[in-house]
């Protein structure tokens, strides 16, 4: 049972390590929650990550042990200021450079952090003081950066939910909620300034769960059969709906004046493996279509029908299912990995054939297997061209038909890591 599930993480391991499709530079990264009490050491999601060729990982904090265990390996972190500190950082003038100073100081350059959020989903949240904290407590931390020569390498920015629109179909009509506006603009106003991105937390899921008898299955599950919806406003054809919500987003941008300055991400989205009894579609079978198909349509670098030039970046939720999330069972199964490091589910990657420790591609020969990445980015575990020793594996990118190597010292590490998380009861 043990080698299964090692032979079973090896095959997921080399199956998703794949370069970006036709030059585009398409980005697809992974959340890393920690809300758990059973989670594997950093140390060993740094090996899963690794083995994934995982070069963007967002976190919800900037736990220390995370960001040291990284050090060194190329990933480009995403940190997070908890929402409990936003009010902080308005009232206590000292109190980002004291943040910047305890939290990302000590990582760099070792470990690369790239953007800090400052809170999630504010704007949508209760709290009449956090709104109006939220903007001077970002302009707070920025200047607490520049006093540090950090601005031109960490981005200031937050994420938001879907629901600080108060329209997103067609897509082209979408606009900000009136409400949230006075604090939307000023600080789209931020963003464009400092070259931020705007995040959202965007998830199809909630819109089949909440009808799915009217909600095309296959539509938000990115199926190639599935029925494209037209804007008839723009004649723009959507065949899945996460590209309608992102162009959704643009358009209430843009109708703020502020769409040309001010890149879009998705910093979540994600489909749960398993639900309560009224949680409609939440199987792994939906879970593995999802996230392989999201996977494979981000691995071609094109962007959304409103944008189709401009590769989409988008973060996976998540790397682990956490068991002390509240709220429904879906809350719990939104992971990529169960915490011993066993897949959750199988994504429908093809994998490479597997000989002892040795990858040989597709079993035809030509080392040119078909799976698809997910993370897709060239990084130090992603460099052509490294030395392999007896025993060393290969990974396969049928995208750019070329095979990456891995140093046999990192490879053998890497393995005996993850069978160490292997139960072998």
């Amino acid at each position: 049972m043990a080698l299964r599930h090692l032979l079973a993480i090896a095959v997921m391991a080399l199956a998703l390590d794949v370069a970006a499709a036709g030059g585009g530079s398409a980005a697809l990264g992974v959340n890393y929650g920690q809300v758990a009490d059973n989670l594997p050491s950093p140390q060993a999601a740094a090996v899963l990550l690794r083995a994934l060729n995982a070069t963007k990982v967002k976190l919800y904090d900037a736990d220390a042990r995370v960001l040291s265990a990284f050090a060194g390996s190329g990933v480009d972190f995403t940190v997070g200021l908890p929402d409990n500190m936003v009010p902080r950082l308005v009232s206590d003038p000292s109190a980002a450079a004291t943040w910047v100073r305890t939290n990302i100081l000590p990582h760099l350059p070792a470990t690369s952090i790239t953007a800090v959020t400052v809170g999630n989903e504010v704007l949508t949240g209760s709290d009449a003081t956090m709104l109006r904290s939220l903007l001077p407590a970002m302009q707070s931390l920025h200047a607490a950066l520049a006093a540090c020569n950090l601005t031109s390498r960490v981005a200031v920015t937050t994420a938001h939910s879907l629901a600080v629109l108060s329209s997103s179909f067609p897509p082209s009509s979408a606009a900000f909620r009136r409400d949230l506006l006075p604090y939307i603009t000023p600080l789209l106003a931020f963003l464009a300034k400092t070259g931020s991105p705007f995040l959202v937390n965007a998830y199809p899921y909630f819109a089949y769960k909440a009808d799915p008898v009217t909600v095309d299955l296959d539509y938000v599950l990115f199926e190639a059969n599935a029925a494209p919806v037209v804007d008839s406003a723009t004649g723009l054809r959507y065949g899945n709906m996460l590209h309608a919500q992102v162009d959704a987003v643009r358009a209430a941008i843009c109708a703020a004046d502020y769409g040309r300055a001010v890149e879009i991400r998705v910093s979540e989205t994600g489909w749960p493996s398993q639900g309560d009894g009224d949680e409609a579609g939440a199987t792994p079978q939906n879970a593995a279509r999802y996230n392989g198909n999201l996977m494979r349509l981000v691995a071609q670098g094109k962007g959304t029908p409103a944008a189709p030039g401009e590769p989409l970046q988008v973060y996976v939720f998540a790397l682990f299912n956490e068991d002390q999330k509240p709220g429904p069972a879906s809350e719990r199964h939104y992971g990529l990995f169960k915490p011993d490091g066993t897949p959750a589910y199988d994504v429908g990657v093809k994998a490479p054939t597997i000989k002892g420790l040795k990858g040989s591609g597709n079993g035809d020969g030509n080392g040119t297997g078909s799976g698809v990445g997910m993370v897709v980015g060239e990084g130090p575990a992603g460099t052509d061209g490294f030395a392999v020793g007896p025993g060393g594996l290969y990974t396969i990118s049928d995208a750019t038909h070329k095979v990456r190597r891995w140093r046999w010292t990192e490879s053998f590490a890497a393995m005996a890591a993850i069978l160490a998380m292997v139960s072998w009861s």
